[in-house]
C-alpha cells in the first residue's frame, strides 16, 4: 500500500499542528503505515508531492488573503515559493484534499481564501480534488474558498472555534479518507 503525503506550507505552528492532528486521526483509524510523516514545503519540491498518489495539502491564509511566503512576509520559505515549481507537472490521477486555517474575527472577508489558490492551481495540473465542507457554522462574509455554499477544503479557525477542530477534522475525514486510501491501494501500473 502507498502512503498518502501530507505537505503543509507556513512558517507558524498552527498550520503544522493541524497537519499533525490530521495525521494522527489517520493513523489512529488504520495504523502507522498508511500516512508520510506531515512536511513543510519549503523542505519539499513539485516532485517530492508528485510521489504520491493522494495527498492532504495544508494551508494558512495570512492577512488579507495572500498566501504564505517570504514575499508575504513569512519568514521561510512557503506555497509561495512552490507553487511555481508545478508549472508544466501534471498531476492527473492524483487525488487531493485541501485544508485551511484563516480567522474569521479579523479577516470576515478573506477567511481561507489562500486554500482557493491551491484548489485552482492543482486542478489546473489535473490533479482531482476532494473533500469540501458546508460554511454552516462559520461566522464569515466572504471567501474565494467557496464555491456553490461549500469550501473547496476542510476550514478551520483555530483563533475563534479551536474547540470545534477535531469534530471537523474527523467528519472531514470521514469522507476524504475512504477516497484517498481507494488510489493509495490501487495496484502500481507496470
Amino acid at each position: 500500500m502507498r502512503q498518502i503525503g501530507i505537505f503543509f506550507g507556513t512558517d507558524s505552528s498552527t498550520t503544522r499542528l493541524i497537519a499533525k492532528k490530521i495525521a494522527k486521526a489517520i493513523k489512529a483509524r488504520h495504523g502507522e503505515g498508511v500516512v508520510a510523516k506531515p512536511l513543510n514545503v519549503n523542505r519539499a519540491s513539485a516532485d517530492d508531492l508528485l510521489a504520491f498518489q493522494a495527498l492532504i495539502l495544508g494551508i494558512p491564509t495570512d492577512g488579507e488573503g495572500v498566501l504564505p511566503g517570504k514575499a508575504n512576509d513569512t519568514d521561510e520559505a512557503a506555497w509561495l515559493e512552490l507553487l511555481p515549481q508545478l508549472d508544466g507537472k501534471d498531476f492527473s490521477g492524483i487525488r487531493i484534499a485541501l485544508f485551511g486555517l484563516g480567522d474569521q474575527e479579523n479577516y470576515p472577508t478573506h477567511f481561507c481564501d489562500a486554500m482557493m489558490d491551491l484548489h485552482s492551481r492543482f486542478s489546473k495540473a489535473g490533479a482531482q480534488m476532494l473533500g469540501g465542507i458546508d460554511t454552516g457554522g462559520f461566522e464569515f462574509k466572504c471567501s474565494r474558498a467557496v464555491v456553490d455554499g461549500r469550501f473547496v477544503g476542510l476550514a478551520l479557525d483555530q483563533h475563534l472555534q479551536s474547540l470545534l477542530t477535531d469534530a471537523r477534522i474527523d467528519a472531514w475525514l470521514d469522507e476524504v479518507l475512504p477516497l484517498l486510501l481507494e488510489v493509495c491501494e490501487a495496484p502500481v501500473p507496470a
